[in-house]
């Protein structure tokens, strides 16, 4: 039998060491994916390695960003898979990959043609789209612009191509599901496409929040600073949810000066003008409106057969074009309700195409077309309604007249307008005899507290909100 020279031996060890190295990894990602979900795990520990010496383990991960987000975010689950899968009282530190010089040229030398300045490979893009925590789904390719949104849809694209650095910060408004995430994600993952290497970061209002407290309980503000203060495009969506908590909204007034004397561009989305968030931070709410504002409308018919055209093409299923005429005819107040309408009948035509009538459509739409109904209510048939229930002219809601019944009544149809309709304070106002919006927010705010100690109010305002959805 031959023995195995030194050199042999030495290779044989090494690659039993990778082994073993190897096979502790597979078992604390294991662990970790049980832990965090297998679609955060392939985000942040893809192409990771763990170096095992007695004790002292040595968590490698793919790039310097990886290293900031793991440590601040995931610390307690790499200790507890660690202790999991190779015992109690594992020592852990971090570090991120480095290449050495000889083995750049030695990379360099084994592509066959150069990669052009800026360009990245189709899976390395998709995976540095989804670390900026955009998806991939929402892109300017498959987003329909109608004239409710062409204003803000130029906006996004401006900035995208650096024709315009002036939009700074950029403010898009607009009540739910009209597609306001589809297009700032849009535009981040743009400016990925043109330049990988640049900074992008995508979150909600909410996560900002939570990644906040977190930080506080956790004792790195310094790591979470770092994280969102050092970026190229800070897109927060849904910036509303941080009214009322006066600590993140705090941080993020520092976060969002920080970005704008870096000349970082800032990307916003609300449910309302930055005017009408009531309770909110007076600095950040004047910071906002120096900028770019732009809203999105409802979509007009022409625009929504156009959206359910774009959604049928995803698909790949036939539908009838009476059917998405009938759709977009019904479903008005927002494209997510479209959307989950065409889920329907497609799902419907794939099983039995030759079966959805309008007649059996209705049927399956029964719910959807419900809600719509109940959110077609206009301050005009408000108006009529309190009039009529408190036995007032109608004259009377836009009348200057104070009298105390008047007074009441006009201040519970103002409530009203803000809750069942989607016009801004300004336009309620315009509609209440020319008030201006700080009237309407005082009328509101006044309903909202009698509500809270009136039972008498509170029933009048049930009564008339069960009659205007009828």
């Amino acid at each position: 039998m031959r023995l195995p020279s030194e050199k042999e031996g030495g290779q044989s060890a090494l690659l039993n060491e990778n082994e073993d190295h190897q096979s502790d990894w597979e078992k604390v990602s294991a662990s970790l994916v049980s832990q965090l979900g297998a679609e955060t795990f392939e985000r942040w520990f893809c192409g990771a390695s763990l170096q095992v010496k007695g004790r002292d383990c040595e968590l490698v991960l793919e790039s310097d960003t990886h290293l900031l987000w793991v440590e601040t975010n995931f610390i307690p689950e790499i200790e507890l898979a660690l202790s999991t899968a190779l015992g109690d009282g594992m020592k852990l530190s971090l570090a991120h990959q480095t290449i050495e010089p000889n083995k750049v040229a030695e990379t360099a030398t084994q592509k066959k043609e150069p990669k052009k300045k800026g360009a990245a490979e189709p899976q390395d893009l998709s995976v540095i789209i989804k670390r900026a925590g955009l998806n991939i789904e929402k892109g300017f390719d498959n987003f329909v612009v109608g004239s409710n949104c062409q204003f803000a849809h130029a906006a996004c694209h401006a900035i995208s191509t650096g024709l315009s650095r002036g939009y700074n910060p950029l403010f898009v408004h607009c009540p739910p599901g009209l597609g306001k995430t589809h297009l700032v994600q849009a535009l981040g993952q743009e400016i990925l496409k043109k330049d990988p290497k640049k900074k992008v970061c995508y979150l909600t209002g909410e996560k900002f929040t939570n990644k906040y407290i977190e930080a506080v309980r956790k004792g790195t503000t310094d790591a979470f600073r770092k994280r969102y203060r050092k970026v190229d495009m800070l897109i927060l969506d849904d910036v509303q949810f941080l009214v009322g908590k006066g600590k993140s909204q705090e941080e993020f007034f520092h976060t969002f000066n920080t970005l704008l004397e870096s000349q970082c561009q800032v990307v916003l989305t609300s449910d309302r003008p930055a005017s009408e968030i009531q309770t909110f931070d007076a600095r950040l709410s004047s910071r906002f409106e120096a900028g770019l504002t732009v809203s999105i409308a409802q979509p007009d018919f022409e625009t929504r057969v156009a959206i359910l055209q774009s959604m049928l093409r995803t698909m790949k299923v036939k539908v009838p074009a009476d059917v998405l005429h009938f759709i977009s005819e019904k479903v008005k107040s927002n494209v997510r309700r479209l959307e989950g309408a065409l889920m329907r009948a497609a799902t419907h035509c794939s099983l039995a195409p030759d079966a959805l009538t309008i007649p059996r459509l209705q049927e399956i739409l029964a719910d959807i077309l419900r809600q719509e109904n109940t959110q077609r209510v206009t301050i005009d048939r408000i108006q009529r309604e309190v009039s009529e229930h408190f036995d007032l002219r109608l004259a009377d809601m836009t009348s200057r007249k104070r009298p105390a019944n008047i007074a009441r009544a006009r201040q519970i149809a103002m409530f009203l307008s803000r809750e069942m309709t989607q016009n801004s304070l300004t336009d309620i106002g315009e509609n209440f005899g020319g008030r201006d919006h700080g009237t309407v927010i005082h009328a509101c705010k006044k309903v909202e507290s009698n509500l809270k100690t009136d039972d008498y109010i509170k029933g009048e305002v049930e009564f008339l909100r069960t009659k205007l959805t009828r």
